[in-house]
């Protein structure tokens, strides 16, 4: 997996000079004029592009301006193509950049119009265009935006466990209730059968509530009540537990003499106890080897 403060030229080879050389500071390096001017270039043909998308879908403009989406669209698709295959040609490794994730967004990017135009039966699949939207993190990426992602990253990577934890606990609230919403309110109130039950339990607790099942007994409308209160405990949980990984992370970032990636307490992925240093090879609590740790014999 690449890092995310690798750069093109650690990933994919920077050219040692020439035209290619030339074009590689344009196209990657966006703390040049001309790499600005690039990079607002193509964030403004990405979301032009994609209104383009968005309004050819509404049945009334498409009847009045069809044409005219169809030139703006290949208009873009052109232009897109151009820098495609201009970043092919400004990296020493192509290859590389056409296998990692931006080289697939990209190509998906142009490839939805040409599959339309010589293979018509592939039309519907033009509104996967829409991942065009995708490239303007490109942008984010070379940016101070990168450092907050990673950190959002591994805070939601730490907090996994705690999460599946807890919504494995919502689940089972949200069965036992709409089982007895089932019980209380029966079929003649919509409540056909435990499913459904469950499935009004869970548009309550999330705070969705559609409104295609109410309860209209008295008994039934306390239990909702109830439930209701539930989840807007519920939605504060799962934020709570990413904030807190978070915040341990940005303070161990900040440590004095911290340098590099950060080096945090580890977790036993067998039994869950955690804050291990990062010599540490074993789980004092069920003996279990840590990720990562050198369990070799001396």
């Amino acid at each position: 997996m690449i890092a995310a403060d690798a750069t093109a030229q650690d990933v994919y080879g920077r050219p040692d000079g020439g035209w290619r050389l030339a074009l590689y500071k344009v196209i990657y390096e966006s703390d040049t004029v001309a790499g600005r001017l690039f990079d607002k270039v193509i964030v403004a043909a990405v979301v032009l592009s994609v209104l383009v998308v968005v309004a050819d879908s509404v049945q009334s403009l498409h009847k009045m301006h069809s044409s005219r989406f169809a030139v703006m669209e290949w208009t873009f698709t052109i232009l897109f193509s151009i820098e495609y295959v201009a970043r092919l040609l400004a990296v020493k490794n192509p290859w590389r950049y056409a296998r990692s994730f931006f080289g697939i967004v990209d190509l998906v990017a142009v490839l939805p119009t040409y599959l339309a135009l010589f293979v018509p039966e592939l039309h519907a699949l033009i509104d996967v265009r829409i991942l065009r939207l995708l490239r303007i993190f490109r942008i984010f990426r070379l940016t101070a935006y990168v450092s907050e992602y990673q950190l959002m990253g591994e805070a939601l990577m730490a907090s996994r466990r705690k999460i599946l934890v807890f919504l494995s606990a919502v689940l089972m609230v949200a069965f036992v209730l709409g089982t007895l919403l089932y019980v209380v309110e029966g079929p003649e109130h919509g409540f056909n059968d435990i499913p459904t039950a469950v499935y009004w339990a869970i548009t309550t607790i999330t705070t969705v509530g559609f409104g295609d099942i109410t309860p209209k007994t008295e008994l039934g409308r306390l239990i909702a009540s109830i439930m209701m209160l539930i989840g807007w405990g519920t939605l504060a949980v799962p934020t709570g537990i990413v904030t807190a990984e978070m915040t341990i992370r940005r303070h161990a970032s900040h440590a004095p003499g911290a340098t590099g990636p950060i080096s945090m307490p580890r977790t036993c992925a067998a039994c869950g106890a955690r804050g291990y240093a990062p010599e540490a090879n074993f789980c004092q609590q069920c003996g279990a080897a840590l990720a990562g740790s050198d369990t070799r014999s001396g």
